[in-house]
């Protein structure tokens, strides 16, 4: 059996977009050899952030959470090739930026465990959720 072919969700986040680092960060995953095969720039409503981080609705960093992922522009993207959930979430370090590995994505562009550059998806059930949430199938041909 050969290797397997995924699909991933990524969100390059506020901060990244603040320090102009999107086209840095897309060229990291293309440089990896992952193919980005969705990409759109976007400003994530309250409504949509509380959808999409609804699994964290009650923990204390919660409203901080969705009032950051509203603080701006993201770029959502669907990420794909080899092994791409393991690839993409290597290649963005430690969700703590400041416990991130030199050269991920949270080390050069993050601040900290929050405002932390990047998201992906951590299992296929969730990238295929993630990706519907912000991409329709015809946006994906």
């Amino acid at each position: 059996m050969g290797p397997l072919r995924q699909k991933t969700f990524g969100i390059i986040k506020p901060d990244a977009v603040r320090k102009h680092a999107t086209g840095k960060i897309i060229s990291m995953i293309e440089e990896s050899g992952l193919e980005i095969t969705g990409l759109k720039r976007t400003v994530i409503s309250s409504n949509e952030a509380e959808a999409f981080y609804g699994v964290h609705k009650g923990k204390p960093f919660y409203p901080t959470l969705i009032q950051f992922m509203c603080s701006g522009p993201s770029v959502v993207m669907v990420i794909e090739g080899e092994n791409a959930i393991a690839r993409w979430r290597e290649l963005m370090g430690s969700t703590d930026s400041t416990k991130a590995a030199e050269g991920t994505v949270r080390k050069l562009f993050g601040t900290d465990m929050q405002k932390n550059a990047a998201h992906g998806s951590d299992a296929p059930e969730t990238a295929e959720k993630e990706i519907s949430f912000f991409f329709s199938e015809r946006e994906l041909l």
